[in-house]
């Protein structure tokens, strides 16, 4: 994989695990989005992670609408590299994680929408638009539904993301009834990514956001869990504020 080197200028992420079903999480959503946009004309959608591009796209635009930032999918420019050097501001949607990594690496995006946001684009993710913020992919929760040629992705943070993270065991509901599930948890996954990786991961709850500048995260609207190798998970609350390797500050 290649080397990256983490720039250290100011930058503009809006990164968010998803989870927006309720009007609270939807409202969170609006605002941190419409703020993070202020003074934007048309930000730029890449909607990879899905098949149905231009059906993406229009959702996307739908449910953000209040948002006040018009939304032009990438699908509709015949050279995705040039979209991306003439875009104001752009927005990674979730879905499928290898299906994102794969056309972005088929369309030679990884570098220019690394070089953009190093000098200062906004960028805003949920999901998988969050886990590809990272140095890889490796990190995700979605099934290899297509084989990418290269785990890397942006490294636009200098650590990792786990988005729809969640603590313990899943209960599985059978009417009225709900009884364990008895597999295994998230936590261990990413203990095994541990065991052969080093950077630390950030466990992004439903409903939380990480806003980060390009030296130092706030996390925004939920909890989330740290991961470092070696040590035990350690979990934090709404207002922490954490530097690149993930310590509060």
């Amino acid at each position: 994989m290649t080397n990256l080197c983490f720039v250290v200028t100011k930058m503009k992420l809006l990164l968010g695990s998803g989870g927006l079903r309720s009007a609270d999480r939807r409202r969170l959503y609006h605002e941190l989005m419409a703020e993070h946009f202020a003074g934007i004309n048309e930000i730029l959608f890449i909607p990879y992670a899905s098949s149905n591009h231009s059906d993406y796209t229009s959702r996307i635009r739908e449910f953000s609408a209040s948002c006040g930032v018009e939304i032009r999918g990438i699908e509709e420019f015949s050279n995705p590299i040039e979209a991306i050097e003439s875009a104001q501001g752009l927005y990674v949607g979730g879905g499928n994680t290898f299906l994102l990594v794969r056309d972005l690496h088929r369309n030679g995006l990884i570098g220019p929408i690394r070089q953009r946001v190093s000098d200062g684009m906004p960028y805003m993710g949920v999901s998988a638009g969050s886990n590809v913020a990272s140095p890889s992919m490796q990190t995700t929760n979605d099934m290899p539904i297509v084989a990418p040629s290269s785990f890397e992705t942006f490294g636009i943070i200098p650590f990792q993301i786990n988005p729809h993270y969640h603590d313990g065991q899943i209960w599985m509901k059978d009417g009225d009834e709900f009884y364990e599930h008895f597999g295994e948890t998230r936590a261990q996954r990413l203990s095994e990514y541990h065991e052969q990786n080093t950077l630390p991961v950030l466990g992004l709850w439903e409903g939380s956001f990480l806003k980060w500048n390009g030296t130092e995260g706030l996390l925004i609207g939920a909890d989330a869990t740290v991961f470092h190798q070696g040590k035990s998970p350690v979990k934090y609350n709404p207002g922490t504020k954490f530097d690149g390797n993930l310590i509060p500050i």
